[in-house]
C-alpha cells in the first residue's frame, strides 16, 4: 500500500484526506494543530509543522512515504515540492514554487520573461519602501509577499498612507518581507478558478467570477466566487495560454493549481497568482458540481506518481457559488440564518467551523472567515441577484 503525506489536517482539508484514503493509500497527516478535525481520519498523524521543511523531510524519510500533498495550503506548498525534490518523488521544481508562492519573486519573475505585470518591488522594511515609493503612480496595493486571502492586502492613495500599510502587511508576512505593486484597473470580474496540468501540459481549467466585499470590508477583500465565468471563448483562450506560457518558463509538471487573473481595459491579461495547490474556500468541490471533474482526485493521483491522462477539459453545466461565512461585526457566535427558501432550493453544503460562543471578529480579510457556504442558481441572472444582496439570503447571528 502506497503512503502519502497530507501537509495539515484543517478542516478544508478534509475532502483531499478523505479521496487519499477512499483510494486506497496509507494516509499521514501532520501540522502543529493536534486537534485539526483531519486528523481522526487519517491512518497517522504527527505534530511537526508544514512550514519546517527539514522537520518534514526527516519525517518523510522515516515514514519512507511515497507521495506528498500540499492540498489548498499556499505555505506549505514549498514544503511539499522540497521534500518531492529531496527523496526524488512526483512533484514539482522547488525553485518554481517559491517563485509562485511569494508575490515579489513572482512579480519579478514575470516582468523578466516578457509578461504583463505592473511596476512592482519587494522591502524587508519601511525604510526600504518608503525610499523607493516615488517611483510609483497611486494607487497602488501593498502585500505581505507570503500570504493569501487578502490577509494583509491594503489599497493605498498617498505617501501619507504608507506606514499604516507597510505595518500592517508585515504584521502577516511569516518572512517579514512585503510587496508593492501599482494598482491595475480590471475589466468585468477578477477571473478566479483552478487548473491542472499534466507532464507540464495544461490541460484542465475551470474560471469563476471573483465576489468582492461590501458594506463594512474593504472593497477588495475576496467573498467568493460564482460559477459559470462570464469570459468569452476566445477571451479563456487567451488567458489559458499566458498560463501555458508561465508553467512551461517554470518547468512546472503534473499538479494542481489555483488561479487569479485580471483582464485590463486593454485586455492585458495579468496573471495576479497562479497557486501551485488546489483553491482554498472549497473550489475544487465547487468545480466538481460546475463541471464533473474531482481535481482532489487527479491531486492524489499526480502526489504518488499515478496516471493522470484521462483529465480533460470539461464544460460548465448549471449556476454554481461558493461565499465566505462572515460577520460585519464582533461579538460571539450564535447561529447562521438562512432564508427559508435559500435553504430549501439554493443551499447545497455549509462548512462553519466556529461553535456557539467562539469569538467573532468583523470581516476585514479570510483570517476572520468563519467557513464557506456553497450553493445554486436557476441562471446567471438568480445568480447575480442572490450575489449581490446575500444578507437577504444568510446572515452570522452574532451577540455583540
Amino acid at each position: 500500500m502506497k503512503k502519502i503525506l497530507m501537509l495539515g489536517g484543517a478542516m478544508q482539508q478534509i475532502p483531499a484526506i478523505q479521496k487519499a484514503k477512499e483510494l486506497g493509500f496509507y494516509t499521514i497527516t501532520c501540522d502543529y494543530l493536534p486537534e485539526n478535525p483531519g486528523h481522526k481520519l487519517a491512518d497517522e498523524y504527527h505534530n511537526v509543522s508544514t512550514t519546517d521543511k527539514e522537520a518534514v523531510l526527516a519525517l518523510a524519510q522515516a515514514l519512507q512515504i511515497d507521495g506528498i500533498v500540499a492540498y489548498a495550503s499556499d505555505p506549505a506548498a514549498p514544503t511539499a515540492a522540497y521534500v518531492s525534490e529531496k527523496m526524488g518523488l512526483p512533484g514539482n521544481p522547488y525553485d518554481s514554487v517559491e517563485i509562485l508562492t511569494h508575490k515579489d519573486l513572482f512579480r519579478d519573475f514575470l516582468k523578466n520573461n516578457g509578461f504583463f505585470t505592473p511596476q512592482a518591488g519587494g522591502y524587508s522594511s519601511l525604510e526600504e519602501a518608503a525610499a523607493d515609493i516615488d517611483r510609483f503612480n497611486f494607487p497602488v496595493m501593498v502585500k505581505p509577499v507570503d500570504s493569501s486571502g487578502s490577509k494583509g492586502v491594503v489599497k493605498i492613495f498617498s505617501k501619507e498612507e504608507l506606514k499604516a500599510a507597510v505595518e500592517e502587511a508585515l504584521s502577516y508576512s511569516r518572512m517579514k518581507r512585503i510587496v508593492i505593486e501599482e494598482f491595475v484597473q480590471k475589466k468585468g470580474y477578477q477571473v478566479s478558478g483552478d487548473g491542472f496540468s499534466v507532464d507540464g501540459k495544461l490541460v484542465f481549467t475551470s474560471y469563476g467570477n471573483e465576489l468582492y466585499s461590501g458594506k463594512g470590508t474593504r472593497e477588495y477583500v475576496a467573498l467568493g466566487e460564482f460559477w459559470p465565468s462570464l469570459l468569452t471563448p476566445e477571451m479563456k483562450e487567451k488567458v489559458d495560454g499566458e498560463l501555458q506560457k508561465l508553467i512551461t518558463a517554470l518547468g512546472m509538471k503534473t499538479c494542481a493549481y489555483n488561479i487569479e487573473v485580471i483582464i485590463d481595459e486593454h485586455d492585458n491579461v495579468l496573471i495576479l497568482e497562479l497557486g501551485p495547490r488546489n483553491g482554498g474556500s472549497y473550489i475544487p468541490q465547487l468545480i466538481r458540481y460546475a463541471t464533473g471533474v474531482d481535481l482532489v482526485e487527479y491531486t492524489i493521483l499526480a502526489a504518488v506518481g499515478e496516471d493522470c491522462s484521462s483529465l480533460k477539459m470539461a464544460p460548465t453545466v448549471g449556476c454554481f457559488s461558493n461565499y465566505m461565512i462572515y460577520s460585519t461585526v464582533s461579538g460571539k457566535y450564535c447561529d447562521i440564518w438562512f432564508e427559508e427558501s435559500f435553504k430549501e432550493k439554493n443551499l447545497l453544503e455549509v462548512h462553519c467551523t466556529y461553535a456557539p460562543g467562539d469569538q467573532v471578529t468583523a470581516y476585514q480579510n479570510t483570517s476572520h472567515s468563519l467557513g464557506t457556504i456553497l450553493f445554486r442558481a436557476d441562471s446567471i441572472e438568480e445568480m447575480m441577484k442572490i450575489t449581490a444582496d446575500m444578507h437577504s439570503y444568510y446572515r452570522v447571528v452574532v451577540e455583540e
